[in-house]
């Protein structure tokens, strides 16, 4: 009895098929994950963007120095919007809290402890920033006070460019 003919080119074919297949497939696995991973990043930059907005308001907020008191406040007013920056610019606030500061004679200094991204609202694009400070002034001598803690709740807002800006600034249970 004869043998039959082995299918080379057939079997040739169908491996070389399913080889570009799954050399496909792979490739296309590899490009999802990629995206997923540009996607995941670009986040987390984002939320980082909130978070490092927040805690540099309650930096500018707290921190001055007698010599550098209209750059500082002006830091600070200069990164607020929406209703902290209404408030402020109401009343010559801005002014009064220059003056403020120059009568005490002394300076401030803010060190955050540590600060967290509650949640970012979509549709409004601001997100809820909890940031814990400890701010140690110091008096016309230079003789620096006990060091308080403070906790803050700031709204970062985000507008269409991309620019992030306190929006609104609040003590978590009425305190700070």
């Amino acid at each position: 009895m004869a043998r039959r003919p082995a299918h080379r080119r057939l079997v040739a074919i169908v491996a070389l098929a399913f080889g570009f297949f799954a050399t496909g497939v792979l490739g296309a696995a590899v490009a999802v994950m990629i995206v997923q991973k540009n996607n995941a990043e670009a986040t987390q930059a984002r939320n980082q963007q909130f978070v490092d907005t927040a805690t540099q308001t309650v930096v500018n907020m707290f921190s001055f120095k007698q010599d550098t008191i209209d750059d500082s406040v002006n830091r600070f007013y200069n990164g607020t919007s929406g209703p902290l920056r209404d408030m402020l610019s109401q009343s010559n606030n801005v002014e009064n809290l220059k003056s403020i500061f120059r009568d005490t004679g002394g300076s401030s200094e803010a060190v955050i402890n540590g600060a967290a991204l509650e949640g970012i609202d979509g549709i409004s694009n601001n997100a809820s920033v909890l940031v814990s400070a400890r701010v140690t002034a110091s008096d016309m001598n230079g003789n620096n006070r006990p060091s308080q803690p403070y906790r803050l709740r700031i709204v970062v807002h985000e507008d269409d460019a991309g620019r992030m800006t306190a929006y609104d600034l609040k003590y978590p249970n009425g305190g700070n």
